[in-house]
C-alpha cells in the first residue's frame, strides 16, 4: 500500500523524476571521471574538475575548465561522449514524455481540441516517441560523422581510426548540441573549410529544432498548411534569428582582426554562419570568441538566452517562449483582447506559462551573475556572458573560466543543471498545477506605467 502510494506521488511529479534521474546520472558520470584511468598521467582529475565536466556532458553545454583531448584519457573521452548522448537522448525523450503526461491530464474536450489543432499529431504513444528519437539520433549523428570522417581522412591526412573516432564525436557532439570537441581550441582549425563547418551546423540545427517538429515535418513535409502550431512557431522563430545573428555578426565583426578580420572574405560569411548557430546551443566555436566585439557579445547573450526549440537538445527558454512573449506584446500593442498567432487563438494560461518561465529564468541569470562577480570582481560583460551561457547550456566562453576559482565553477555547474532541467520540469509543472477556481474575486486595475 505505502509503495503503491509512493508510485502514484511520483506519476503526479513527473518533472521531479527528470530532475532526479539527471541528478543521479552526473553523480556517476563524476565518479568515472574522478577514476584515475579516466586522466591522462599519474593521478586523477579533482573532484570539482570531474563534476564540472560531467554536468557539463550531461547538461550538453560544452563548457571546460581542462584541455578535454590533454587531460582526460581515452576512457574519460568515452564517458564524456556517453554522458552527451544521455543527455540529448534523455532530454529530447523526457520533454516530450512529459508532454504526454501533461495532455494526459487534460479533460475530454481539450484533447479533443488539441488533436484538432495539431491535425492529428499525437505524442500519446510512448514507444513512438521512444522510437522515434532513437532513429532521428542514430540517423542525423551517423550520416553527420560519415561526413566529418571522410573529410578528415581525405583532406587532413588523419589515418582512417583516427577520423572515424574524431568524427563520430564531433557528429554526437553537435546532434546533442554538447559543444565538445577533441581539439583544445574546438572548430578553429576549420573555420574556413564548408566541409567541416557545415555538417556541424546541420546537425546542431536538427537537434535544436525538437523532436515534435522533427517527427511532425517526416510526416507532412509537404503539407505546411497542416502543420501544428507549435511546429510553426518553433520554424517562424528559430530560422530568422539564425539569419539575424549571421548577419549581425559577419557584419560587426568583418574587420575585426582578431576574428573574421584575419580570414579570406569568402571565409567570413562561413565563420559568422557558424558563430550564429553556435549561440543557439552548440557551443563550438570557430574564432576566437573572447576577441569578439562588445556589441556581439550582446547579440549572442540575447541569442543564448532565447535557445533552440522545446523537446530538443538545445537550452535556453526556448524559441516558443520568446515567441509567444512577443506575440503578446504585440496583442497589447494592438489593443486585442485575445492573442492569436497563425490563425489560433493562444489560451491566457499558455501566455502566463511563458511568461513565468523566461522572468524566472532572468531571476536565476541575474542572481548568478551578481553572486559572481562579488565574488571575484571579474569584468560584468564577461561574467553576464559566462553565465548565461552555462545557464542556456551552450558552452561559449569569454575568457572567463581559467580566471573563476572553483566556487565560481560550482555555480556555473549549477547554472549548468538548473538551464538544462528548469525549463523543462518548470513548464511540466505549470502544466500539471492547472486549477479549476470556483468563484472569481472583485475585479481590481493597477496603475500601469
Amino acid at each position: 500500500m505505502v509503495a503503491l502510494t509512493s508510485r502514484r506521488r511520483v506519476l503526479r511529479h513527473p518533472a521531479q523524476v527528470v530532475a532526479v534521474t539527471f541528478a543521479t546520472v552526473v553523480a556517476v558520470g563524476t565518479a568515472l571521471l574522478w577514476l584515475p584511468v579516466a586522466h591522462r598521467g599519474e593521478g586523477s582529475a579533482t573532484f570539482v574538475q570531474s563534476l564540472f565536466t560531467a554536468v557539463s556532458a550531461l547538461c550538453v553545454t560544452g563548457h571546460v575548465v581542462v584541455d578535454t583531448r590533454e587531460h582526460w584519457s581515452t576512457f574519460g573521452l568515452v564517458v564524456i561522449l556517453a554522458l552527451a548522448q544521455v543527455g540529448g537522448f534523455g532530454i529530447m525523450t523526457s520533454a516530450s514524455l512529459l508532454g504526454v503526461v501533461a495532455s494526459r491530464r487534460m479533460g475530454l474536450r481539450s484533447r479533443m481540441l488539441t488533436t484538432t489543432e495539431s491535425r492529428g499529431f499525437d505524442l500519446g504513444d510512448v514507444r513512438t516517441v521512444l522510437l522515434g528519437v532513437v532513429k532521428v539520433s542514430v540517423l542525423v549523428e551517423a550520416v553527420t560523422a560519415v561526413l566529418l570522417a571522410t573529410r578528415l581522412f581525405v583532406g587532413y591526412g588523419a589515418s582512417l581510426p583516427s577520423a572515424a573516432w574524431e568524427g563520430t564525436f564531433l557528429a554526437v557532439s553537435s546532434f546533442n548540441n554538447a559543444g565538445f570537441a577533441l581539439r583544445g581550441d574546438s572548430m578553429t582549425d576549420f573555420v574556413a573549410d564548408p566541409w567541416m563547418c557545415l555538417p556541424v551546423v546541420g546537425a546542431s540545427f536538427i537537434g535544436g529544432l525538437g523532436f515534435p517538429v522533427l517527427l511532425e515535418l517526416r510526416r507532412q513535409f509537404r503539407l505546411p498548411q497542416r502543420w501544428s502550431l507549435h511546429t510553426k512557431l518553433t520554424l517562424a522563430t528559430t530560422v530568422p534569428l539564425l539569419l539575424v545573428g549571421w548577419v549581425f555578426l559577419t557584419v560587426n565583426e568583418w574587420r575585426n582582426p582578431a576574428t573574421l578580420g584575419a580570414l579570406d572574405w569568402w571565409a567570413r560569411p562561413l565563420a559568422g554562419l557558424f558563430q550564429s548557430s553556435a549561440t543557439r546551443s552548440s557551443g563550438f566555436n570557430s574564432v576566437d570568441v573572447s576577441q569578439m566585439n562588445g556589441g556581439s557579445w550582446l547579440v549572442m547573450d540575447v541569442l543564448m538566452f532565447i535557445g533552440g526549440g522545446s523537446a530538443s537538445t538545445a537550452g535556453g527558454i526556448k524559441v516558443t517562449t520568446f515567441a509567444l512573449l512577443a506575440v503578446v506584446l504585440l496583442a497589447e500593442f494592438r489593443g486585442e483582447a485575445s492573442v492569436t498567432v497563425f490563425g489560433r487563438r493562444v489560451p491566457d494560461r499558455v501566455c502566463r506559462q511563458a511568461l513565468t518561465v523566461a522572468l524566472v529564468s532572468v531571476g536565476v541569470v541575474v542572481v548568478a551573475t551578481v553572486v559572481i562577480v562579488e565574488m571575484t570582481g571579474l569584468p560584468l560583460d564577461m561574467v553576464v556572458f559566462e553565465v548565461i551561457s552555462a545557464f542556456a547550456t551552450v558552452g561559449l566562453s569569454s575568457g572567463l573560466l581559467p580566471q573563476l576559482p572553483e566556487s565560481g565553477q560550482v555555480i556555473l555547474a549549477l547554472l549548468m543543471f538548473l538551464g538544462r532541467v528548469g525549463p523543462i520540469t518548470l513548464g511540466a509543472a505549470l502544466a500539471l498545477r492547472e486549477r479549476t477556481r470556483m468563484y472569481e474575486f472583485p475585479e481590481g486595475r493597477p496603475i500601469i506605467g
